[in-house]
């Protein structure tokens, strides 16, 4: 799994750092998401699925490993 940021898009909500903040947390000057494992183990799998899922501003993407 590989993690996409569009700080551009980012909103600020924090929904993605209350549900994953091993992957990603907000910068203290304005809470734009800030990646902090583009790369998260398979555990993490669920969790960033889900914080992507919530994002107001649809500003994860999730890239999936091929075989």
């Amino acid at each position: 799994m590989k993690v996409i940021v569009d700080q551009d898009k980012c909103v600020g909500s924090g929904q993605c750092v209350l549900t994953a903040e091993r992957v990603f947390d907000q910068r203290e000057e304005d809470g734009i998401v800030e990646l902090l494992d583009p790369e998260p183990p398979a555990e993490a799998a669920a969790d960033v699925r889900l914080a992507a899922s919530l994002c107001p501003a649809l500003a994860i993407r999730i890239e999936d490993a091929t075989a």
